[in-house]
């Protein structure tokens, strides 16, 4: 039985299927925010599962805990994705500078920040491999 998650990777794939063309073509902007606020919901989903999974199953918080640190190093990546993605004159004025709060893309990342270095050690969130080896 399909959960409501389930159906949200199928809308996901889908919209993949009838966005995205085949061929070289860079990511917009738009494309890149939306991905960016999917990885970051992804994340605090996988936070309320390790949250809930640690104190009765020690390795798989374990393994959750790392899946979540992976996810916001993806998120990271877009976030400099966004950053440097091809822009329009609006947004060259927009981002002149670089990162800044009042973007939208800029400001759920650094929202999410203060959450996630609360979470993790630099140490984690620099960490080139977290798999089996470590659990």
């Amino acid at each position: 039985m399909p959960t409501d998650l389930a159906f949200a990777t199928e809308a996901l794939d889908f919209h993949r299927a009838i966005t995205v063309p085949d061929g070289p073509l860079a990511a917009t902007r738009p494309e890149l925010d939306a991905l960016h606020q999917h990885c970051l919901a992804l994340y605090a989903l996988l936070d309320a599962h390790t949250t809930r999974t640690t104190p009765i199953d020690r390795a798989g918080g374990e393994a959750l805990k790392a899946a979540r640190v992976r996810l916001w190093q993806a998120a990271e990546h877009l976030h400099a994705a966004w950053h440097r993605a091809p822009t329009t004159d609006a947004d060259r004025l927009l981002t002149a500078g670089g990162c800044r709060p009042r973007l939208p893309v800029c400001g759920r990342h650094l929202r999410m920040s203060v959450r996630v270095r609360r979470t993790h050690t630099p140490a984690e969130l620099r960490a080139p491999f977290t798999g089996p080896d470590r659990l």
